[in-house]
Parts: C-alpha cells; sequence; structure tokens
C-alpha cells in the first residue's frame, strides 16, 4: 500500500484547525477581551472584600459567552454589509467560510450558555442584565446603525453594561459604585468610536452607515463629540474616590489619563487627520486597561 502524502494525511487537522480560527473570529475574540477585562474588574471592585475567585471566572465566563455569541448574531446581520467594507470583508461570513445558518445556531447557543452560566452561578440580575445587553446590541443598535449616527450612542448602553455585570454578580445591586462603573465606560467609548468612525469614514460610507464621520465629512461633529464626551468623563472618572470605591492615588491615576485623553481629544478635533484620529484611538485603549488597574490596585 502507497503511502499517504503528508499534505493528504494532515488535510482533516488543517481543516479542523481553521473551522476552529473561523468560529472564534465569530466570537470577536480582540474587541471582547475589554468586555472581558471589565467584567472581572467590576466583579473584583463590587465584591465585599476577597473576591471568590472560582464565582468570579464563572462570573466572567457567561459574560464572555453573552459578548461572544452577540458579536457572531450580529456578523449574521450585517454580513451584507461586511462584505462591502475592506476591513470586514474577510470575516468568516462574507467569505463564505462559515454558512449564516451555523453563525446564527453558534451565536444563540453561546447566548443561551452564558445567559444560564449567569444565572444559576451568579445573579438573575446580572443574567437580566446581560439579557438586556443581547437584546439592545442586537435589536436596537445594530439596526439602527443602517439610519441614524445616533446609533453610536444608542451602542455605548451595552458596550458599558459588562462591568456592572461583573459588579452585580459580586455586590448583588447595582448601588453607586456600579452605576459610577457603567458611566465612565459610556462616556469613554464615543471618543473610541469616534476615532474609529473617523479612520474606517470610506468604508462606513460605502457600505451605507450614515455615521457622523460620514454624513460629516469634514469631520467637525465627530470631533467635536469626542472633544466633548472626553471633557465629561474627566471629572465622572473621579465618581469611584466620591463614592468611596477607591482611594486618593487612584483620584490622582484618573486625573492624568483623563487629561491625556482629553488632550488627544483635543488634537483630534484641531487637526481632523488620521493620525490624529490613529492617536486617540490608542490612547483610549491604554487609558480604559490603565483605569481598572488603578481602581482595583487602590481599591478601599
Amino acid at each position: 500500500m502507497k503511502d499517504v502524502p503528508a499534505a493528504v494525511a494532515g488535510a482533516p487537522n488543517v481543516a479542523a484547525t481553521n473551522a476552529f480560527a473561523d468560529y472564534l473570529a465569530l466570537t470577536k475574540p480582540r474587541l471582547n477581551f475589554l468586555v472581558v477585562a471589565s467584567s472581572a474588574a467590576g466583579y473584583y471592585l463590587g465584591a465585599p472584600g476577597s473576591p471568590d475567585l472560582i464565582a468570579m471566572a464563572q462570573a466572567v465566563a457567561g459574560t464572555a459567552l453573552v459578548a461572544g455569541g452577540a458579536a457572531a448574531l450580529n456578523q449574521v446581520a450585517e454580513r451584507d454589509t461586511d462584505a462591502m467594507m475592506r476591513r470586514t470583508r474577510l470575516r468568516p461570513l462574507p467569505d463564505g467560510r462559515v454558512p449564516a445558518a451555523d453563525a446564527r445556531a453558534f451565536g444563540i447557543a453561546l447566548s443561551v450558555a452564558g445567559l444560564a452560566v449567569l444565572a444559576v452561578r451568579a445573579s438573575w440580575l446580572s443574567a437580566s442584565l446581560a439579557l438586556a445587553t443581547l437584546v439592545v446590541y442586537l435589536f436596537v443598535y445594530t439596526p439602527m446603525k443602517r439610519r441614524t449616527p445616533l446609533a453610536t450612542l444608542i451602542g455605548a448602553v451595552p458596550g458599558a453594561l459588562p462591568p456592572v455585570i461583573g459588579w452585580t454578580a459580586s455586590h448583588g445591586a447595582v448601588a453607586p459604585g456600579g452605576a459610577a462603573l457603567f458611566a465612565i465606560v459610556f462616556l469613554w467609548q464615543m471618543p473610541h468610536f469616534m476615532a474609529i468612525a473617523w479612520m474606517y469614514r470610506d468604508d462606513y460610507g460605502k457600505a451605507g452607515f450614515p455615521m457622523l464621520s460620514v454624513v460629516d465629512p469634514v469631520g467637525r461633529r465627530a470631533s467635536r463629540e469626542a472633544l466633548l464626551y472626553a471633557a465629561v468623563l474627566l471629572p465622572v472618572s473621579l465618581l469611584p474616590t466620591t463614592v468611596r470605591l477607591t482611594g486618593t492615588a487612584y483620584l490622582a491615576v484618573a486625573v492624568v489619563l483623563g487629561i491625556a485623553l482629553l488632550w488627544l481629544a483635543f488634537r483630534f478635533a484641531v487637526a481632523r487627520s488620521d493620525a490624529s484620529a490613529r492617536a486617540l484611538f490608542f490612547g483610549s485603549i491604554t487609558y480604559l486597561p490603565l483605569l481598572w488597574i488603578a481602581m482595583i490596585v487602590n481599591k478601599l
């Protein structure tokens, strides 16, 4: 019997690896890394004492499953517009590597599993907030993206709920601390999103998304919103100390980070260039993890 060529013998393993990578891509792992980190930070900050690490892992896992399911279902809904944009046309659905029906079933399974984990292992309040995240993201924000620039503001609501899901899993109620975390992440998303919208304005225009960077190609509205929300975020980021969640060391860090983000937003508002938008984008994705670290280290 002749030997089977190594390439043929290994083909099933390669196919399985590629399929795994495609389904993993449906969950938007890089984007949802911040979701997982925010949920974990919320759980830690909401715990009255030292957190139960097993319970914390379960709550974070439930949140991650719901976030991954929402991402997959969002890609099912937007597969036609994803195919029109350069940065998304090679995703598994528009590229034809995963059938829409399979992606839909995958997204539903992840979402249901995540909600079940939160309901059984965390709390019904956490599960309810996760369900609200799913509903607003898929049935309000996603269809609104095709109609109005206000969709970005609505999309910031489900984006700000993961830390509250983690918080309620350990704290039992939203409380002022949980509300402060929600407000910080809600406001942070706006300069972050405006930077992305400007960098990819041509893609959004081709797909017919009426982002502010598309309806106002000069960039005044997008840059003004980035600056406005960065300015409001600065005092709001001090709330954890005001509600006695963190100490004065966090306060100092929050002021420095807030001023830095505000400066990047100001530069974007003045220059309205790809370079200034890119600087704001990278500044924003640096800002939030550093803020979480400062809160965790300086928790009272």
